[in-house]
């Protein structure tokens, strides 16, 4: 069974290498084409110099979880909601909108397994 240490390992791992990724392909679109994703009407300026401004947040929000994964988890968290907000006030891609509050969610808890130097969060036993 693993221990509370390796699942908060684990999130971290996840966590701090999927936004460094998706970062990075903010400035090749190799995965998809970002700017598809954009309410445009929410941004002043073009939609391709927003994603890169977005991969370098993406870039910076990874290795802070992977540096400190308590900030780094609150800071996803934060991020993946505004990104499911955006999508809901779009219309579109409600699904991917879901998904990133689900994953908001693991943001959250990895925040909470990091709250301890023990790897304990208060109240929860190993």
């Amino acid at each position: 069974m693993a221990t509370l240490k390796q699942l908060q390992k684990t999130l971290q791992l996840t966590y701090g290498l999927v936004p460094i990724v998706a970062g990075l392909d903010k400035f090749t679109n190799l995965l998809t084409n970002w700017a598809d994703y954009l309410n445009k009407g929410l941004i002043p300026i073009d939609p391709s110099v927003f994603m890169k401004v977005v991969g370098v947040i993406e870039i910076i929000a990874g290795v802070l979880v992977l540096l400190r994964p308590k900030p780094g988890g609150y800071l996803v968290m934060a991020w993946l909601i505004c990104i499911a907000l955006q999508l809901l006030a779009g219309g579109h891609y409600l699904d991917v909108a879901v998904r990133d509050l689900v994953m908001a969610i693991g943001g959250y808890t990895l925040a909470q397994l990091s709250t301890n130097p023990s790897g304990n969060p208060k109240g929860v036993s190993a």
